[in-house]
Formats: C-alpha cells, sequence, structure tokens
C-alpha cells in the first residue's frame, strides 16, 4: 500500500503579487541547506484519516498556526514524490505571521553513533515566496506543486479579469 501525505499550500495576494507560505525542515541535516530543501507543510496520512483534515493537522503541527482562511480549500491534486510517496495538496488562501512559527518536536540520534537523543523542531523556519523564489526554494520533487498552483491560479484569476 502506498504512503500518502498530506499538505495545504497557504497563498496570500499581496500589492506585488500571490506568495506561497513554505517551510524550512528543522534538524542538523537540514541545517545549512536552503534552496531547494523547502516544502510545503505536510505530513502522513493515518490509516482511518480523511486526507483534508490530515493536511490542516500537519499544517498546525509543524507551524503552530489555525491560519485565518479566507475561502475554501482548492484541490491542486496528488503528486508523486521521488521517495514513491503521493503528496495530496490543497491551496488555501490565509495569512500567518512567518516569524511567529512554532513546531512541534521530533527525537533522533545526534551526533550519529552517540547513543545520545536530542530533540529538534520538525520546521525550524517559515516564509512567504513569490513564485520566482518559491520555485526556488521548494524541494525538486515538490516543484510540480508550485507550478500547478500557479498555474491554476493565473488562470482563474485571468478568468476573472483579474
Amino acid at each position: 500500500m502506498r504512503q500518502v501525505s498530506a499538505g495545504i499550500l497557504l497563498y496570500r495576494r499581496t500589492a506585488s503579487g500571490t506568495e506561497v507560505f513554505l517551510v524550512h525542515p528543522g534538524g542538523p541535516y537540514w541545517a545549512r541547506k536552503d534552496e531547494g530543501a523547502w516544502s510545503v507543510p505536510k505530513g502522513l496520512v493515518d490509516a482511518a484519516e480523511d486526507e483534508l483534515g490530515c493536511a490542516w493537522r500537519e499544517f498546525r503541527e509543524e507551524t503552530g498556526f489555525d491560519a485565518a482562511r479566507t475561502g475554501p480549500e482548492r484541490d491542486l491534486g496528488s503528486f508523486s514524490l521521488p521517495s514513491g510517496k503521493h503528496l495530496r495538496v490543497w491551496a488555501a488562501e490565509g495569512d500567518c505571521d512567518a516569524g511567529a512559527l512554532r513546531s512541534n518536536l521530533f527525537e533522533m540520534e545526534w551526533p550519529p553513533h552517540s547513543g545520545r537523543a536530542r530533540q529538534f523542531p520538525e520546521v525550524d523556519r517559515g516564509g512567504w515566496f513569490d513564485r520566482a523564489a518559491a520555485l526556488r526554494k521548494i524541494a525538486p520533487g515538490q516543484r510540480p506543486v508550485i507550478e500547478s498552483f500557479y498555474a491554476a491560479f493565473d488562470g482563474s484569476a485571468q478568468a476573472r479579469g483579474a
């Protein structure tokens, strides 16, 4: 059975255009990585869990935010990741203060082979990015999510005459 992760791509409209909210993974492996390391807030769907419910649960766990939404979620679809997992993503218009992010923690042995367990935030920071920056920051396997979002968003904006 394939593993499915679900996530929320929060977006906001600004005077300069549309920005998306991405998160940077925490822990020592990611500490010095930036471009190509960011992600949509996401996580594994539990067996009896609704995918959209999981996406919002993971968003809250990874960011500490109950984002103030300004409309319904838009299903961006399911994306195959290089790991073999499938990522189901919804776009939701809303806002949050990236500087106030507070993530849940995970535990791992660090340094490797030391026998010592340490806790790290699952996400160490979040940020708002325009299209060009988001395409640079996002992990390569999730790039189709950003491309799909902007293709759908640009199309709906043009259809409204915006």
